[in-house]
């Protein structure tokens, strides 16, 4: 790892708009050691470069770069670097109900091994911590990272996985696709429209992505753009489009644009203003 200073940076997200706070911590350290602690939450860490050391349950466990740590709750620890170079993670603190939506009804998830070696996840993992510390999109936010904890109890925990099947996904999934687009500039947590359908999180997630191919999020995100597009080539700037559509500012435009359209909203919108003219 490069020799640079130690930082820590923490951000809170919020699962839906009106929904419960998670959490995300990134941290670099070289020398600073945790004293002895415990959390209420699961705490849920991908170690990006180094090495550390916990000490947990009585003994010492090691992580190096792409390992996913799971420390229970209530379970006093420390942590530290295990080498001169320090160590760097990403981290979020889940409440025990995320790791379990996907779960039968029973005790809470226990992780025999804290130590996990799960290539796809801790990518999957990484990848959301990085986009939701940046932009803590509530939607975003909701839709990612409770798929990802559930995914880490059923792959990697003593509780036993739910049912994958959800009868009328289809009609699940067009019905929530409709609620977003109608409530396109606020639109409901997930958690509220699976309670309005009779559903779990879980099951609403299960039920759109398997229809649909993608999350919630990145659907409406794609509607937005397909507004957004139209709204430009009648003249209005990239921001007055980005309000209008619901999107955070021109910058939250910019991104989705990019990845959907493959220009920018401003370079559309001249481009078809060129074309007019």
């Amino acid at each position: 790892m490069v020799d640079v200073p130690e930082q820590t940076s923490w951000t809170r997200a919020r699962l839906g708009p009106d929904g419960p706070p998670l959490d995300l911590l990134t941290a670099r350290f070289d020398r600073h050691v945790y004293a002895p602690h415990a959390h209420d939450d699961y705490t849920v860490g991908v170690t990006v470069g180094g090495l550390e050391v916990i000490a947990y349950r009585g003994g010492h466990i090691h992580s190096g770069p792409g390992s996913i740590v799971v420390l229970e709750p209530g379970e006093m620890h420390t942590g530290g670097p295990a080498a001169p170079e320090g160590y760097a993670y990403q981290a979020l603190y889940a409440t025990p109900a995320l790791l379990t939506d996907g779960t039968r009804a029973g005790a809470l998830p226990h992780f025999r091994d804290p130590v996990l070696h799960d290539p796809e996840l801790a990518r999957a993992l990484r990848a959301a911590h990085t986009d939701l510390a940046r932009r803590p999109d509530p939607l975003e936010a909701e839709s990612r990272l409770p798929w990802l904890l559930t995914a880490l109890a059923r792959r990697h925990s003593t509780a036993r996985a739910a049912d994958d099947r959800v009868p009328g996904a289809a009609r699940i999934a067009v019905a929530v696709r409709d609620r977003l687009a109608d409530e396109l500039l606020a639109p409901p947590s997930l958690a509220a429209l699976a309670t309005d359908l009779g559903l779990s999180r879980y099951q609403l997630l299960r039920a759109f992505r398997t229809t649909m191919g993608i999350p919630p999020y990145a659907w409406l995100a794609q509607h937005r753009v397909t507004r957004a597009r139209a709204l430009l080539e009648t003249g209005l700037r990239p921001a007055q489009a980005a309000a209008l559509v619901g999107f955070a500012d021109q910058a939250h435009l910019t991104r989705w644009f990019r990845r959907v359209v493959g220009v920018t909203p401003a370079a559309y919108r001249n481009s078809v203003q060129d074309d007019r003219g």
